[in-house]
């Protein structure tokens, strides 16, 4: 994977992670937060996509986790989706991509 400096990225949101950021009230600051400073990284469940989390915590234990999903595309990333999942999230398996996220990864 292509290493691209923070200061040359330029961000670009679909509308589904815009909706999903006001769906968990998360700012593009918090999704930047976590961008550049994952505590887990996987590879997404879109071809060519990266997923990464931070977790918060509560008296030592994960409550909840926030991911965001992205693909870089030259000095482009496009965020793609974001999301809160509760408690600690088990390492990827099989999971489904909604056809309306595979639709817009092509289209871009």
């Amino acid at each position: 994977m292509k290493i691209i400096p923070f200061q040359t990225i330029h961000y670009v949101w679909t509308e589904h992670a815009k909706e999903k950021m006001a769906y968990y009230r998360l700012t593009e600051q918090r999704i930047r937060r976590i961008l550049r400073n994952p505590t887990r990284k996987e590879e997404g469940v879109a071809p060519g996509t990266t997923a990464v989390m931070q977790p918060i915590m509560k008296n030592g234990t994960t409550t909840q986790e926030l991911w965001t999903m992205y693909q870089d595309r030259g000095n482009d990333r496009v965020i793609i989706t974001a999301w809160r999942y509760p408690g600690k999230s088990p390492v990827r398996g099989e999971n489904p991509i909604p056809e309306e996220i595979r639709n817009e990864l092509n289209m871009q």
